[in-house]
């Protein structure tokens, strides 16, 4: 029976919460991956299982370094460093369309 050490990694994320309609959405660019719930409580609770989550697929396939690096962070001493939001700020478009 071969026994599968516990390995346990550490990082933060940049997560941006947003109210659509009734319900919070929690998503960090850092995975491209996104959760929601009914109240804000539940959508951070949602995104840390989420996260959890992704982490424990990309270990089973083993496909770890191509994802994380894919989604651009870099790997320093065998530890990931995610990418790094620069800049979070609401932006004005004026776009003319056709009738």
């Amino acid at each position: 029976m071969m026994i599968m050490k516990k390995v346990k990694i550490e990082f933060s994320l940049p997560v941006s919460f947003l109210k659509e309609h009734k319900s919070f959405v929690a998503y960090t660019p850092a995975l491209d991956l996104s959760t929601s719930g009914d109240t804000f409580e539940e959508a951070q609770k949602n995104f840390a299982e989420a996260v959890r989550i992704f982490f424990e697929e990309l270990m089973e396939m083993g496909t770890m370094d191509e994802v994380l690096s894919g989604l651009g962070w870099q790997k320093q001493n065998n530890t990931f460093i995610p990418p790094v939001v620069i800049a979070t700020q609401t932006e004005n478009f004026s776009i003319p369309l056709a009738n």
